[in-house]
């Protein structure tokens, strides 16, 4: 190992602002994704006959839905990438590890 290398820069994930932007932004889609599974949950255990329902080229709701479910999830996760990616830049500019030294 090289004693004159300088040490590893902390990414801008470790600036407060950003960390706490990205629990936000977590925390906003982690509950519209619960909404989202509670009304599949609340139709499957107070509506099961409406779960059979044909309702896209004979596939019934239970099936839709879930893969929606599935498909929503995808959808969330690059929502959630966008938004720590647009945190980084706007808060992490003035984080202290980015001055030169």
């Amino acid at each position: 190992m090289n004693s004159t290398s300088s040490p590893a820069k902390p990414s801008t994930d470790d600036h407060p602002a950003v960390s706490a932007a990205n629990a936000r932004a977590g925390l906003v889609l982690f509950f519209i994704y619960l909404a989202f599974y509670a009304g599949f949950m609340g139709l499957a255990t107070f509506a099961p006959q409406a779960m059979a329902t044909p309702v896209l080229a004979g596939v019934n709701l239970a099936i839709t839905y879930g893969m929606g479910l599935i498909f929503g999830a995808l959808v969330i996760a690059v929502i959630y990438m966008w938004a720590c990616s647009r945190n980084a830049r706007l808060y992490g500019n003035d984080s202290p590890a980015e001055e030169p030294r």
